[in-house]
């Protein structure tokens, strides 16, 4: 009997089962994370995890929190059985997502919608959202994805139908995707090195036919802003139709410099600076990008593993050292470093 038809990985077995199918799980992921081209490793990924966990839809991507006055936004994703409008139906509901704040709230953490809902009446455009493309039980992991600006999440759902997911599922999933993360943050790293080098913030790789495996945050928004109803996952058209000439530069908008160079398979899109590197550390450009999202410093801190107090010091180099002196300075700085 297949998985899926068991309702869990075991189907009953005992937890020594459950040890076994997780170890060849991960054994497999590591091996696609090694063999596999870059741009079919997640969806082979999320294959994987489902023969572990069964699901019916998975989502994955990249995301940022967003502030008070928007909402979260998804940046590029991957999905198995779900619409193609999926990704921009979400980012127009996302402010009222209560299960994606909560998701983005506790990093690291898994979690369903037993955990969210309880007293908690959910939003009539989210209801309308899940009923449309069959959502029922849900199941989600965001992280940090060092160095981005960005989160990296995967969700899993099933209809009312299926069984909800059981704490065991959630164990081995939340093991799952934790090194799931590590291996895609290391093939990434393999691809930015052999790029020119440039901040990750900075940085985007994409597929000849315009797919985007990875966006920064600083890149992502410098698109949006250059090209008005730019829904990411594909590279904007003008960005689209420079692909095959790369090596090259190319002016996206007024005031957008982007480099394209190949790397593999791949095409690396750079946003173009009189600067190398960040004159900020690492960690304080992590900060910095976090609070520019609407992070608070308790939040940061949790984030980052670091102490409020040091945030607040990272904060004020930043603001020295790019500068300024208010958030929104902050943020054009960061946006256009």
């Amino acid at each position: 009997m297949p998985p899926s038809a068991t309702g869990g990985p075991t189907g009953g077995r005992g937890p020594a089962d459950a040890l076994r199918a997780l170890s060849r799980s991960l054994l497999a992921l590591a091996r696609g994370a090694q063999q596999a081209p870059p741009q079919d490793m997640l969806h082979q990924a999320l294959q994987t995890l489902r023969e572990l966990v069964p699901f019916d839809a998975a989502w994955w991507g990249e995301v940022s929190a967003g502030d008070v006055h928007t909402g979260p936004r998804n940046w590029l994703h991957g999905s198995i059985g779900l619409s193609q409008s999926f990704a921009q139906e979400w980012n127009e509901l996302s402010a009222v997502d209560e299960f994606a704040r909560q998701s983005m709230t506790r990093l690291g953490v898994v979690i369903r919608e037993r955990d969210v809902v309880g007293d908690i009446v959910e939003h009539p455009e989210v209801v309308a959202f899940s009923q449309r493309h069959g959502l029922y039980h849900c199941m989600a992991l965001t992280a940090e994805l060092p160095h981005s600006g960005l989160m990296f999440f995967v969700s899993v759902y099933r209809p009312q139908a299926r069984s909800e997911f059981t704490d065991e599922e959630t164990v081995l999933f939340g093991e799952f995707v934790v090194h799931l993360l590590q291996h895609w943050h290391h093939v990434l790293q393999r691809l930015q090195s052999e790029s020119a080098s440039r901040p990750w913030d900075s940085f985007a790789l994409a597929e000849p036919s315009g797919e985007l495996l990875f966006a920064g945050l600083r890149i992502s928004m410098a698109l949006g802003e250059a090209c008005p109803g730019w829904t990411g996952t594909r590279v904007p058209l003008e960005v689209l139709q420079a692909l095959p000439r790369a090596p090259c530069s190319l002016l996206v908008g007024k005031s957008c410099r982007l480099r394209l160079e190949p790397c593999g398979p791949l095409v690396a899109v750079s946003m173009a600076s009189r600067h190398q590197k960040s004159p900020l550390a690492p960690r304080e450009l992590s900060a910095a990008m976090l609070y520019a999202q609407g992070r608070s410093h308790k939040d940061i801190a949790a984030t980052l593993g670091l102490t409020p107090a040091t945030v607040r010091t990272y904060l004020r180099t930043a603001y020295a050292v790019l500068g300024v002196n208010n958030k929104l300075a902050l943020v054009a700085a960061l946006r256009n470093g």
